[in-house]
């Protein structure tokens, strides 16, 4: 895309023609994680926490926010049915509560009930239009369903609103990559380390993106980082081992393969991988 960038190119390209393209391909659609629980931080997922957190509602019965917060920390720990029950209770002792909305919006996320998740940010958008964080639930959740476009003008709005959260510039990053818009991608990825320095996600985009424009020295510095900030992510492995398979070390690309089937065996990209440099 050349000039200014007014939006998403609707007509994604076919990316093809080396192995980094392909793996790119399988990149892009990185997986969310409970921290987007709605920027609600002081939510911790342990049981000691969500005693405290039951403590002050016995203390506080009608406090809409102390729901809200249990809530929040049920979610984190994987109790999807006790946080909803909580969502609704702050919702209705608030029905204003656009944060109870978009934390209940990404718990049905992740239950599978996109229409309710949908219907859900909507309505944390229709009460508080400058609520980043449901602009950015709501991009990933059309993101996800392959509507890019909403996906792109939805991530745009929260960086106009100044949002801080890196997930925007990350998932926006995303959007560019997959249309092999990668200088954008990249700045969008540099955003997003600069806001959580100490998370992977954004240097594996940004590898990804290096590696597709033949800087393997930039990508393959990106990876390494990933891992060692994080060296429990299947991603980060099998990036790192797709530079060592462009540079013809298969031996070190099987081996870096295998640690990403080791931590999910189900990521197709290595699977593939450790197929092509084994034979």
């Amino acid at each position: 895309m050349t000039g200014a960038r007014t939006g998403l190119q609707i007509s994604f390209h076919k990316l093809a023609g080396t192995l980094a393209l392909v793996a790119l391909l399988a990149g892009c659609q990185a997986s969310e994680t409970l921290s987007d629980l709605s920027r609600i931080d002081t939510a911790q997922g342990s049981a000691e926490n969500i005693g405290s957190l039951t403590a002050v509602i016995q203390r506080t019965p009608n406090d809409p926010e102390a729901y809200n917060v249990r809530g929040a920390a049920y979610g984190r720990a994987g109790r999807y049915r006790e946080a909803l029950e909580d969502f609704d209770k702050a919702i209705a002792l608030d029905p204003g509560s656009h944060r109870a909305y978009a934390n209940r919006a990404l718990i049905y996320r992740y239950m599978g009930e996109q229409q309710k998740a949908l219907a859900d940010y909507n309505r944390a958008i229709e009460l508080n239009p400058a609520y980043d964080t449901a602009y950015i639930g709501r991009g990933e959740l059309y993101r996800m369903a392959g509507r890019s476009s909403d996906a792109f003008r939805d991530f745009e709005r929260a960086i106009q609103l100044d949002t801080a959260d890196p997930r925007a510039y990350h998932r926006r990053g995303l959007l560019y990559q997959a249309s092999g818009q990668h200088q954008y991608a990249i700045e969008d990825f540099a955003t997003a380390i600069s806001l959580a320095p100490d998370q992977p996600y954004g240097y594996n985009g940004r590898g990804l993106s290096y590696l597709a424009l033949g800087d393997d020295e930039n990508a393959f510095a990106d990876f390494n980082t990933a891992l060692r900030l994080d060296g429990e992510i299947a991603e980060s492995w099998a990036n790192q081992a797709l530079v060592y398979e462009q540079q013809g070390q298969m031996a070190k690309a099987a081996k870096s393969y295998s640690r990403a089937l080791q931590l999910d065996p189900e990521y197709a990209p290595a699977r593939d991988g450790l197929a092509r440099t084994r034979a």
